[in-house]
């Protein structure tokens, strides 16, 4: 398994970079509205990969690829992105590789998709979605993470619920969790493209993440990050994604870009919006 940061290959401008790979296994389903699969490829990785003709939306592929680079760029631990090649051979030789839709199937479409790679060997990690609170407390940089990840989720407008994985060798028994941002399909209100802002979207439901919030300064140094972002390390981020992970029209993608530029100045207030809120996530906030 790569460590944590590989991902931060030099690219033309410093901006994250997302590996072109083959799919050359069908492993099994995975759970989700999208229908998604975890794919081994010729890179002897495995990737939970998202396909353009999934039954939610073609742009949940273009905010995937975004959003992960994004956190990629403010060092949040994210599950690494990469552009799957999914061949009709491999398609035509596995009957899973379709959609249920109805009382149909619908066979994956050939072509590139978007994968965020499994954090390991699937048969040697134990990955979960949920822990205990005696456990989630012994997860590696908890509050860092969980309050890094808060702002990005309102710097993102993720619509959906914040959807991470824990995960460790399946032999370690004892040893701590570590934690991977999944799931950013409704960054930017899925297919909309639009930032529907509300001051309790984005609050993780365990909120035990949440306390060592004493002000704004908890919050650093991710903040001060994404404040700090220029147009160049943005406009990086959106390199390589197919237009055809944008329809109906793949140029509102640029204004989308723009659009997080200038939402950069407004974190501090929507933090602060969030502290106000009916829902008093941030007890201990002095």
């Amino acid at each position: 398994m790569e460590p944590q940061g590989a991902w931060r290959e030099a690219g033309p401008v410093g901006g994250p970079v997302a590996p072109r790979v083959r799919a050359v296994e069908f492993v099994r389903r995975m759970r989700g509205a999208s229908q998604p699969c975890l794919l081994r490829c010729e890179d002897g990785a495995s990737y939970v990969v998202k396909f353009q003709n999934n039954p939610q939306h073609a742009r949940v592929l273009a905010n995937e690829m975004l959003a992960s680079r994004l956190a990629q760029l403010v060092l949040l631990p994210v599950a690494a992105p990469a552009f799957v090649e999914v061949s009709r051979q491999l398609i035509r030789n596995n009957l899973h590789l379709a959609f249920e839709v109805g009382d149909r199937r619908e066979p994956v479409v050939p072509g590139l998709h978007f994968g965020s790679r499994f954090p390991g060997i699937p048969s040697e990690t134990l990955v979960v979605d949920f822990l205990p609170d005696r456990l989630l407390r012994r997860v590696q940089d908890l509050h860092d993470v969980f309050l890094g990840t808060f702002v990005f989720d309102k710097w993102t407008c993720n619509c959906d619920g914040r959807q991470v994985i824990f995960h460790r060798p399946a032999n370690g028994d004892g040893s701590a969790y570590s934690v991977a941002l999944i799931d950013h399909g409704f960054c930017f209100n899925d297919g909309d493209w639009t930032f529907p802002d509300s001051p309790i979207r984005g609050i993780y439901p365990r909120r035990l993440v949440y306390e060592k919030v004493r002000g704004l300064e908890s919050f650093e140094p991710l903040l001060s990050r994404i404040e700090d972002l220029t147009p160049g390390e943005l406009e990086a981020c959106t390199r390589g994604i197919p237009p055809e992970w944008c329809e109906p029209d793949p140029a509102p993608l640029g204004r989308l870009v723009e659009t997080l530029y200038d939402r950069r100045r407004k974190l501090r207030q929507a933090i602060i919006d969030t502290k106000n809120c009916s829902l008093s996530p941030f007890p201990n906030w002095e």
